[in-house]
């Protein structure tokens, strides 16, 4: 037998020997496209983090009611990167390659989304990041689904410099140990200098990710207050579990916003849940997003949350939305809008297909996408806590700003 008729004849009897289920089950993934998620649901991000994989399986439960993407239905494969970094990389790899997922949404710090960024460029994936972070990155394989600093953190600072907002003159920098808070302060620092403030102006402090024991750091925070030079503010870049345990500390040692205003960059709804607002009231967040926004989107998508928690018995406040969560639900629907455009989930395809993509998010604006780059523009709001939880809109954007992914404050 020569080699063509071996080969023809093996094929063959693969054919034959081949299962009915193993078939049915060829059959179905030929009928699927399949979505990756890298977000943790365990270690020090888990309290925000691991809401955002339900989220993503919401928006692919509403496309496949509507008949799926290109006729197929999306299937979410959830991981668990357990807030460990390297962990997000390898995770990753194992869903563009051994999983064959057409896209990956993940990520929540910084230095997770640049354990990825290696992995979707080697292997040509398509990465949607759902944070605003620190910009200076602009990779054709990752979907910047929300703000870069000048869409967020100098209009909020602007805003704080004010009449409206206090004018602020000094400023205490308290963040995690890592590339977002360092990079973020960098560039509030080059802000402050380009309006005539000197260093004398500033305290910069970080903490490990994870860090609880705010009890001396705050202290210190006592003591910013009482110097001379105006009016004091927190730019507070701390992530995950330290949020909270930060909040309450201020709420144990009785400093309000009164005394010295926080802006929490990374501050959620989320991050509110168990506290006792009541004397957090006035501290503010800036996001693309806020849970009290009033639009016609964001009661649909309020009330399909609500929803989904209870019926699938998810361990996830029904009442409660957060920003990310509402990035990663226009993510999954824009990547269907790109894939229909394409005609094909080829991520080279659906790259090509973003020009002019736009999509009514639950905050209000039409969200788009050029084809200049791959962040999407959003608009902007500042929140402010109030005392049932959660945040009033003190200001919001008049329309979505043209995002800038390197800041000239650098």
């Amino acid at each position: 037998m020569d080699r063509r008729s071996f080969l023809i004849n093996t094929a063959a009897a693969g054919v034959a020997l081949a299962t009915p289920a193993l078939i049915a089950s060829r059959a179905r993934a030929a009928e699927t496209l399949k979505l990756g998620c890298l977000f943790s649901s365990s270690g020090t991000m888990a309290n925000i983090e691991g809401r955002l994989n339900a989220v993503v399986k919401m928006a692919a439960d509403e496309l496949n009611a509507k008949g799926g993407v290109l006729g197929k239905q999306v299937q979410v494969l959830a991981t668990d990167p357990a807030s460990d970094w390297p962990l997000y990389a390898q995770l990753g790899r194992q869903l563009l390659l051994q999983d064959q997922c057409s896209a990956l949404f993940g990520c929540w710090t910084s230095v997770s989304r640049k354990s990825v960024l290696p992995v979707v460029e080697q292997n040509n994936g398509l990465l949607f990041y759902p944070l605003h972070f620190e910009g200076e990155e602009n990779s054709k394989n990752v979907v910047y689904l929300n703000s870069p600093p000048a869409s967020s953190v100098l209009p909020a600072l602007e805003y704080l410099m004010g009449p409206e907002g206090g004018e602020a003159k000094r400023f205490f920098m308290l963040g995690s140990d890592y590339v977002w808070p360092r990079t973020i302060n960098k560039i509030c620092k080059g802000y402050w200098a380009s309006k005539g403030f000197d260093e004398s102006s500033w305290k910069e402090t970080y903490v490990p990710v994870g860090f609880s024991n705010f009890q001396t750091i705050v202290n210190d925070i006592r003591q910013f207050i009482n110097q001379p030079g105006g009016q004091p503010i927190i730019i507070l870049t701390v992530v995950g579990s330290s949020i909270p345990d930060f909040l309450k500390e201020i709420i144990n040692q009785g400093i309000k916003a009164t005394d010295i205003p926080v802006l929490g960059l990374d501050m959620l709804e989320a991050d509110l849940e168990g506290l006792d607002t009541t004397t957090l009231v006035g501290h503010l967040n800036c996001w693309a997003y806020l849970q009290n926004a009033e639009a016609p989107a964001n009661t649909a998508f309020k009330a399909n949350w609500g929803n989904y928690v209870k019926s699938g018995s998810l361990p996830y406040s029904p009442t409660t939305v957060i920003d990310p969560m509402v990035s990663a639900y226009d993510g999954v629907h824009l990547w269907a809008k790109a894939v229909e455009k394409a005609g094909q989930a080829d991520p080279d395809a659906v790259r090509a297909a973003f020009d002019g993509l736009s999509f009514n998010c639950p905050s209000g604006y039409d969200i788009k996408m050029t084809a200049e780059n791959n962040y999407v523009s959003r608009g902007v709001f500042i929140g402010s806590v109030k005392e049932t939880q959660g945040f009033d809109i003190l200001w919001q954007s008049k329309d979505t700003p043209k995002p800038v992914p390197f800041s000239p404050y650098m």
